[in-house]
């Protein structure tokens, strides 16, 4: 199954609203980077056991590791949980910037150094949360 599948897969195995507020992130991300590079992560290690929530991501960075070595990864993510939808922008060097620029003016959400989680798009502003992808995007892309 190709990576488009496995997305479209992921999001129709929410429950809604869960599924139609995936489905809106997908393709607002898609609006915000259009020509990136698609991941899905199904949150499995390589011994087939569950380590994390499965992820959809959106475009390409580098991480490097304090031991030098580097990976190529997602620049944004999106993940469904047990209480709602997180949201990751990755590769700020910053870890306060996310909640000093966005977490008041967000909504009920919370804000940390790379994560943005929420319950519900309803309870959140969706030109805040749009705003902050495009600054993740712009940070990687200087």
């Amino acid at each position: 199954m190709n990576v488009k599948d496995q997305i479209k897969e992921y999001i129709a195995s929410q429950p809604d609203p869960k599924r139609s507020d995936m489905q809106s992130l997908h393709l607002l991300t898609l609006q915000v980077m259009p020509a990136c590079k698609l991941w899905f992560l199904d949150g499995k290690n390589s011994e087939n056991k569950i380590v994390s929530n499965p992820n959809i991501g959106y475009g390409s960075h580098t991480i490097k590791y304090a031991d030098g070595k580097t990976q190529e990864f997602y620049q944004i993510g999106l993940s469904a949980n047990k209480t709602g939808i997180s949201v990751y922008i990755l590769g700020i060097k910053d870890k306060k910037y996310l909640a000093e620029a966005y977490g008041k003016k967000i909504g009920k959400a919370s804000v940390t150094g790379y994560c943005i989680r929420f319950k519900s798009l309803k309870d959140i502003n969706v030109d805040i949360l749009e705003a902050a992808i495009r600054y993740g995007v712009g940070v990687r892309n200087e």
